[in-house]
């Protein structure tokens, strides 16, 4: 159930579970769902026996997981907060992150909805993104897992580059071709301009998500 206002599952969401689905996940691992939405990454590590917490900044989102959760029968710690700011001083062996990564134009902000802050993230979409790669690594166990969604358009070489400064193992681990929302549609000449998108791209309105996987060295 998705509560009006909260950003709904999509590809990126699909492609993040993907990838949670494929690692291993021992009964009672800790695991943080940053930027939980409608909770989906929260409730699917919750089913496999995890010791889950999943966190936004929106009142909607986090009463959402908290009902998706009593609906689901599985256990969730759902807490309200920028980023991670609600479990400092934590470990965690995952770490999900969907965070907003969409290219925004100047003033793109303003006058904006508030279910757009789940997409909008600044002139080169890595507003949020950066701040993940900065402050996620300190939160992982050794042997901790950073699975992260982004765009292409959104940097994914600066993303893993980030990383492995951090002093984690970083690679794309998942790509998929997906059409363009109709966020992006609206920002075609934009995007083109800004040299964010390729001519071929304008015309066909198609963009790849990339799943980065970051683990922390044991």
């Amino acid at each position: 159930m998705v509560v009006p206002g909260v950003y709904a599952p999509q590809d990126d969401t699909v492609l993040l579970t993907e990838a949670l689905a494929a690692e291993s996940l021992a009964a009672g691992a800790r695991v943080l769902d940053v930027g939980t939405g409608s909770g989906a990454l929260a409730l699917a590590a919750a089913r496999r026996g995890a010791e889950v917490t999943a966190v936004d900044v929106s009142r909607r989102a986090v009463a959402g997981v908290r009902l998706n959760a009593l609906l689901h029968r599985v256990k969730v710690r759902v807490m309200r907060g920028d980023l991670f700011a609600p479990v400092r001083g934590e470990a965690f062996d995952v770490i999900t992150a969907n965070p907003p990564y969409v290219p925004t134009p100047p003033g793109g902000l303003r006058g904006r909805p508030r279910q757009a802050r789940a997409w909008d993230a600044g002139d080169d979409g890595r507003l949020v993104v950066d701040r993940i790669c900065r402050e996620a690594p300190g939160l992982l166990r050794p042997g901790g897992v950073l699975l992260m969604v982004h765009s292409e358009l959104s940097g994914p070489s600066a993303t893993v580059e980030q990383l492995r400064a951090a002093g984690l193992k970083a690679s794309v681990t998942l790509r998929r071709q997906v059409a363009f929302g109709p966020v992006l549609r609206d920002r075609v000449h934009w995007l083109r301009q800004r040299g964010l998108i390729s001519p071929e791209q304008a015309r066909t309105e198609r963009e790849e998500l990339v799943v980065v996987r970051a683990e922390r060295p044991v």
